[in-house]
């Protein structure tokens, strides 16, 4: 009888152990210490997750679907009951027929997609810390939901900012942590802060741009879904109450009746728990849904209800914080609140299954749209930019065959007549994602309320620098064999030349300079061997290249590796001047480039201007700490850039003295937005603000005191321009326009003016205020007209150029990026510092 009494104690105490193997450790048991006590590194996280997927993978499928540029790898996790994990692949397909996205069964659409997204801002980590109790609630208390819901959670969008910011927490915080809102903790989150990615890119707005390596890999796996529902978790200051959908006006037009009352009804539930637990909220204030390529917009106008879900806190917020309310404000209650949504997105994800899979099959029915057809004509590798663009988000297009056609002109502003050639393309919006085709592609998007939260002009074709109709009436493009054609194997010649259009052309350049190529620029035009070559043609001779082995065969690489089909030159007799020997055929020095970083600098525009030369130009970049200065030798730079920013620690007199005789010495010069109020200042430059009209600024001044409490910031945006687009005048005579026409569409982020250069180059400037994009106010349009865009003053041997308008902006204004080239290689090239 005791043999037996132990025989059974022995296999209860097995049964036992088997089942806690087989049992989910909570966060607590697997990382050592609870949920809100500390923040998780990114390793952590993914090793939490791995381990869930183990103990229960018939409801656990981890996918990694990329790694960062520091080496930290990404991954989604898809969580489900165990029957739709097995049928995950047949789910997944028919939820894509259901939309015309996939061939397959489209009436057998049936589970709900829910697509979470936490922590795309580094230092708005409590989100990270609420994706794993989301994921642990989800399979130990909500099991429910998921028998018709497929949830997929990405944990971390923006591992590398999240660790830059975990890092600097853990080091500094006090045990447990000090409430006082101006402790190191809270005020001292170093440069650039945990916010962006490793290029220093705000990744909430690159869904739709997609320049950076998140933001591409991710896309791939969304549009593999292409989620009913999204929601992304953010965090805002500290002071804040907790901010849910519905969102603020303006919405774009684009999205329909049910994704707004939907909205709304999520908003609701998320509400009731709320009010259970007495925690207090906001919605339908400030966050609009208008700009397409944030984490909210971009999933709207791809079928989805997008949402975004802000908690207070943000870097400053650490792991607890004294409020104005003189409340404790601690990661744990941050975290939790972050949990309440989460869950109760799925939870209404579940119960309207049904009615979200036939509403997202209507979403793409995209027959009835006013336009028709976007047709775009342009140069061969600006039109191939813009296809990459679309193959990213598996958007259909066709290819153009010589003609015209009639429509809304965007160049000229008006209805008229485009020539088009057989590199073109037809955008057509009648397909399943003929939304967003609309929204990246009209001319000017509606706005229902011009107080918006980012910019609010986009519009490709301005973008990348192409022609564009919009037609009312389809327009027939054909397909093609996209069969890449090699360019010609290079013989023995005089010289070769590459026309300079677009930016394959400076990597072209980039790549020829890195590899002892010395290379000539043709700065006025000329004809040779029965061609002629517009300003900026580069010129490649035998006669440069005597002591280089291999020559053609080195040239040939290069040329086929980007592309080109270089231009035989026979002879130096030009058949119109200049000869090749003229001094009008400037070598191109290889330059040594620099750029400022730091306090002070912004740090998006210093990000720009970094993966702009590393990740597109692939030229060498010198990254100066600004707080180093005064200790700088400027002198073995050829280049320097000043990022946006406040530059105010060296406007002092003998500071800058060192800045001005570095330019005269023969150095170029480059500033970039803010970055030029600090000449604007200084009498040693030529460069103005452009000054309001005294007795106009009175009126106005006069009228504005009587404007009551509570329409002051509605007045305000009056003096605003929020990222409208206008058409400058172009002198493409000069190097720093050389690959441009006359006309150029610059996006104005800001109201600041500068008025033209007295002494220099007045290279593009605004002749009109017209706006032809975007939202700019009564006010600021007044000060605008005859201002300087961009410009180059001379000093000495040197010279400082302008850019007024950011032309890297985002990484997507792809038609600014071929300025920022010309700045570099072309400008004042026979400038020398002396090093």
């Amino acid at each position: 009888m005791i043999k037996t009494i132990k025989t059974v104690f022995v296999a209860l105490c097995l049964l036992s152990q088997l089942s806690i193997s087989q049992d989910i450790l909570s966060p607590k048991d697997f990382l050592g210490y609870e949920l809100g006590s500390k923040f998780t590194p990114h390793h952590k996280v993914i090793e939490y997750f791995k381990s869930v997927e183990s103990a229960n993978s018939s409801q656990v499928k981890l996918t990694k679907y990329g790694t960062t540029n520091e080496g930290r790898d990404l991954y989604l996790a898809f969580i489900s009951s165990e029957e739709n994990i097995k049928n995950l692949v047949t789910i997944r397909k028919n939820h894509l027929a259901n939309a015309g996205l996939e061939n397959g069964d489209n009436q057998s659409a049936e589970a709900a997609i829910v697509w979470l997204s936490y922590n795309v801002h580094g230092n708005e980590a409590s989100a990270t810390e609420a994706a794993i109790n989301t994921f642990y609630k989800l399979l130990n208390e909500k099991s429910e939901w998921l028998k018709n819901t497929v949830v997929i959670i990405d944990p971390c969008l923006n591992p590398d900012g999240h660790d830059r910011y975990v890092n600097w927490i853990t080091q500094v915080a006090r045990a447990p942590y000090d409430t006082d809102p101006q402790a190191r903790e809270h005020l001292g989150e170093p440069w650039p802060g945990g916010r962006p990615n490793h290029y220093y890119f705000d990744l909430n707005r690159d869904w739709l741009w997609a320049t950076q390596i998140e933001s591409k890999t991710r896309l791939e796996q969304y549009n593999k879904w292409m989620p009913h529902i999204h929601a992304d978790f953010h965090e805002q200051g500290y002071n804040d109450k907790y901010y849910f959908a519905p969102a603020a006006k303006p919405f774009h037009e684009i999205i329909t009746p049910w994704q707004r009352d939907f909205q709304t009804e999520i908003g609701k539930n998320h509400a009731k728990y709320f009010d259970k637990d007495g925690l207090l909220f906001f919605t339908r204030e400030r966050f609009d849904l208008f700009y397409p390529s944030y984490g909210d917009t971009y999933p709207t106008y791809m079928g989805a209800i997008g949402m975004t879900y802000e908690q207070a806190g943000h870097g400053r917020g650490g792991l607890g914080i004294l409020t104005k309310d003189k409340e404790i404000l601690t990661l744990k209650e941050r975290l939790n609140n972050h949990t309440i949504t989460g869950l109760s997105t799925v939870e209404m994800a579940s119960k309207n299954a049904v009615k979200l899979n036939q509403e997202f099959k209507t979403y793409f029915k995209n027959d009835n749209q006013n336009i028709k057809s976007y047709v775009l004509s342009g140069d061969k590798e600006k039109i191939d930019a813009l296809t990459a663009l679309l193959d990213q988000h598996q958007i259909s297009y066709e290819h153009t065959s010589n003609g015209s056609v009639s429509r809304y002109n965007y160049k000229k502003g008006t209805l008229s007549k485009m020539k088009i050639n057989d590199e073109g393309i037809v955008v057509h919006t009648n397909q399943p994602k003929g939304k967003m085709v609309k929204t990246m592609f009209e001319p000017n998007a509606k706005l229902e309320d011009s107080l918006t939260y980012d910019i609010t002009a986009w519009s490709l074709p301005y973008a990348y620098g192409i022609d564009a109709v919009a037609s009312k009436v389809k327009v027939n493009g054909e397909s093609k064999n996209e069969n890449s054609v090699k360019p010609k194997t290079l013989s023995k010649a005089f010289g070769y030349v590459c026309e300079w259009n677009s930016m394959l052309d400076a990597k072209y350049l980039s790549a020829l300079l890195q590899n002892g190529f010395k290379v000539r620029v043709a700065q006025k035009p000329f004809t040779s061997n029965g061609k002629r070559f517009k300003a900026g043609a580069l010129v490649i001779l035998e006669r440069d290249h005597f002591k280089m082995n291999n020559f053609i065969t080195e040239l040939s690489k290069i040329t086929q590796k980007f592309d080109q089909d270089l231009n035989v030159i026979k002879s130096g007799f030009s058949e119109t001047t200049p000869d090749i020997g003229s001094h009008d055929m400037a070598l191109i020095h290889l330059p040594k480039v620099a750029a400022f970083a730091g306090s002070g600098v912004s740090s998006l525009s210093y990000g720009e201007v970094w993966h702009f030369f590393e990740q597109e130009l692939k030229y060498p970049l010198t990254t100066l700490n600004l707080e180093d200065y005064s200790s700088l030798n400027l002198n073995k730079y050829d280049v320097i850039i000043l990022p946006s920013g406040r530059y105010n620690s060296f406007v002092k007199a003998d500071e800058l003295k060192k800045l001005k005789a570095w330019v005269r010495r023969g150095g170029r010069l480059i500033c970039i937005d803010n970055a030029l109020s600090t000449f604007a200042s200084d009498k040693s430059f030529k460069l103005n603000r452009k000054k309001p009209n005294e007795e106009a600024k009175k009126k106005e001044q006069e009228k504005n005191k009587l404007i009551p409490y509570n329409k002051r910031e509605r007045a305000y945006i009056s003096n605003l321009i929020t990222g409208a687009i206008f058409n400058t005048e172009i002198d493409n005579t000069h190097p720093l326009a050389f690959g441009y026409d006359k006309q150029y569409f610059t996006l104005k982020l800001g109201a600041s003016s500068y008025s033209l250069l007295d002494s220099g180059y007045n290279v593009s400037y605004l002749k009109s205020n017209k706006v032809y994009s975007g939202f700019a106010g009564h006010n600021a349009l007044k000060n605008i007209e005859n201002t300087l865009v961009f410009g180059e003053e001379r000093m000495g041997k040197g010279s400082a150029i302008y850019f007024t308008d950011n032309v890297l902006f985002r990484a997507f204004w792809e038609n600014g990026k071929l300025f920022m080239a010309n700045a570099v290689f072309f400008v004042n090239n026979d400038g020398d510092t002396g090093y």
